[in-house]
C-alpha cells in the first residue's frame, strides 16, 4: 500500500499561546499510541488540510518526527475544528503496531446506477460505513457496494452481500441495509382513492336520459 507522508516537528508552544502558532500558517498536533509517549508536535497547516480528505479515518499515514528515528505508522483519531468557520485547530494522530489488529470506520461508496430510480423511485443508503477488524495496513480504503441490481423495488444490499477483502472481519451487523430504492409516494384523497390512478368520472346525472313526466 502506498501511504501518505507526513514530516512534523516537535512542539514547545503548549495552551492557548498555539493560536500564534496557527496565525503563522503551523498546526498543533499531538501523537500517542503503541510504543510511544505523547507528543506535542506542529506541522505546516496546509500540508495537514490537505491531508485530511485524503486519508480520513482509516488509510495510515507515515509520521516522521524531526530529529526522532524510525517511521511512525498512525491514523487521525480526532478532528478539532472551530465550532463557527469550521477551520481546523488540532489534529491527533494515533500510532499503531502492524503486526496487532485494529477496527476502523471504512466508508462504503455506491457504485453503478440502480435501475428502479428510473420507475420514480428514490435511491437510499441507511449506511454509509462498515466497522471492520484487521491489520493496520490491511484496512481498506473503501468498500463498494454495486447497485445496479437494484432493478425494482423489492431488492436491497444488505451487509452480507458486499465483497470485503479476506484478511478484514466485519464486525457490523450482516443483516443491516446498505442501499435500497423506495418506490414512489402515492397521494391518496380524502375517499381513498389514489391520485395517480383516479379518472374523472361523469358529473352525477350527466347521459342520464330525463325521465318523462
Amino acid at each position: 500500500m502506498d501511504m501518505q507522508k507526513l514530516g512534523l516537528s516537535q512542539r514547545t508552544v503548549i495552551g492557548k499561546k498555539v493560536k500564534q502558532l496557527r496565525r503563522q500558517g503551523i498546526l498543533p498536533v499531538h501523537m500517542y499510541g503503541s510504543g510511544t509517549d505523547s507528543q506535542a508536535l506542529q506541522g505546516e497547516a496546509g500540508a495537514l488540510r490537505r491531508l485530511l480528505p485524503q486519508v480520513g479515518t482509516n488509510i495510515p499515514v507515515s509520521v516522521e518526527v524531526d530529529g526522532s528515528d524510525g517511521e511512525n505508522i498512525c491514523f487521525i483519531r480526532e478532528v478539532q475544528r472551530h465550532p463557527v468557520t469550521e477551520d481546523v485547530l488540532h489534529i491527533d494522530f494515533i500510532r499503531v503496531d502492524v503486526t496487532q489488529t485494529i477496527s476502523a470506520e471504512v466508508p462504503i461508496t455506491l457504485t453503478g446506477a440502480a435501475p428502479a430510480t428510473q420507475q420514480g423511485g428514490t435511491l437510499l443508503q441507511p449506511l454509509t460505513s462498515l466497522l471492520v477488524e484487521a491489520l493496520p495496513m490491511n484496512i481498506p480504503a473503501a468498500i463498494e457496494a454495486d447497485i445496479s441490481g437494484l432493478d425494482d423495488f423489492e431488492k436491497s444490499i444488505v451487509v452480507s452481500d458486499l465483497s470485503i477483502g479476506a484478511n478484514v472481519t466485519v464486525l457490523t451487523d450482516s443483516d443491516e441495509f446498505v442501499a435500497r430504492v423506495s418506490p414512489p409516494r402515492v397521494e391518496v384523497d380524502e375517499f381513498g382513492i389514489a391520485d395517480e390512478d383516479a379518472e374523472e368520472g361523469e358529473e352525477p346525472g350527466e347521459g342520464d336520459e330525463e325521465s318523462e313526466g
